[in-house]
C-alpha cells in the first residue's frame, strides 16, 4: 500500500482513490504534507486498462497497491 513520503504513514485504499481523482493532490492525514500520485514507471499500466474489460477491472482493484505517493505534482500534460 502507498505510504507518505514524509512520515511513512500507510494510506487507505479509499484515500488513494480520492487522491487519484484530485488534480491538486491531497494532504496526508498524519503529517498534513501534500501528496500526489507518482506516475514514474507506471506508464505501461495505464495502457493495459484498454486491452480488455477483465484487465481493466483487475487494474481498478489493484491500483491502490501499485500506487506510490510523491510530494511533487507529476501530472501528465
Amino acid at each position: 500500500m502507498a505510504c507518505c513520503n514524509h512520515c511513512n504513514y500507510k494510506w487507505k485504499a479509499k484515500n488513494i482513490w480520492l487522491l487519484s481523482l484530485s488534480k491538486k493532490g491531497k494532504e496526508c492525514s498524519n503529517c498534513k504534507a501534500r501528496q500526489f500520485i507518482s506516475l514514474k514507471g507506471k506508464e505501461p499500466l495505464v495502457g493495459i486498462g484498454y486491452l480488455s474489460g477483465i484487465v481493466a477491472i483487475l487494474f481498478i482493484v489493484f491500483f491502490p497497491f501499485l500506487s506510490k505517493l510523491s510530494d511533487k505534482d507529476e501530472t501528465i500534460s
